[in-house]
């Protein structure tokens, strides 16, 4: 079995469906399930403090920022919300959310699979979220990806991890590996 098979069937095994497998150019890309917020679902949101600019259709979440949306969690040091709409104001609940940039310590969780990196958004009109930093690391049990960034296409599932430069590191653990 040769390397380029063991990261594809590794990225299956780990990352949910099917694997695309390592590109030349050092990157990484497969189906995701899981690590995403949505516009359809409620959001519970927690800070030491929230700043609203309505005119500004933004909301400014400082300190010890936790999100969570289903089965997601984020965690931050700070986030900002983009919304838009006549007539829509985050603190009556109707606000329609456009972007949510986070920053100062990532970290997304969802069921078995987290993410960790320094800053982060969610393209709420786009349906992508990007994670950046010096190490993004995304994990599921002893399975571990590191780069130093990660996009996902939250209505596919479909996940890339770049390198910047460097090289993507891959950590497999063979016992995870479901037997069929």
């Amino acid at each position: 079995m040769n390397y380029r098979t063991l990261v594809q069937i590794s990225l299956a095994g780990f990352l949910v469906a099917s694997a695309v497998g390592m590109a030349s150019d050092q990157t990484t890309s497969s189906q995701m399930d899981g690590l995403k917020l949505s516009n359809d679902q409620p959001i519970q949101i927690e800070s030491d403090a929230l700043e609203i600019r309505e005119q500004e259709k933004k909301a400014f979440f400082t300190g010890n920022v936790k999100v969570v949306q289903g089965t997601t969690t984020l965690q931050a040091g700070a986030m900002t919300v983009f919304y838009r709409g006549e007539g829509t104001t985050v603190t009556q609940g109707n606000a329609d959310i456009e972007k949510i940039d986070v920053m100062d310590k990532v970290f997304l969780q969802s069921e078995t699979q987290q993410a960790t990196a320094d800053k982060g958004y969610f393209d709420m009109t786009k349906q992508v979220f990007v994670l950046e930093g010096e190490r993004v690391v995304l994990s599921e049990g002893q399975n571990v990806f590191v780069g130093c960034k990660l996009t996902v296409q939250m209505n596919s599932g479909q996940a890339k991890l770049d390198s910047c430069g460097r090289r993507v590191q891959i950590q497999l653990d063979p016992k995870s590996q479901k037997s069929n």
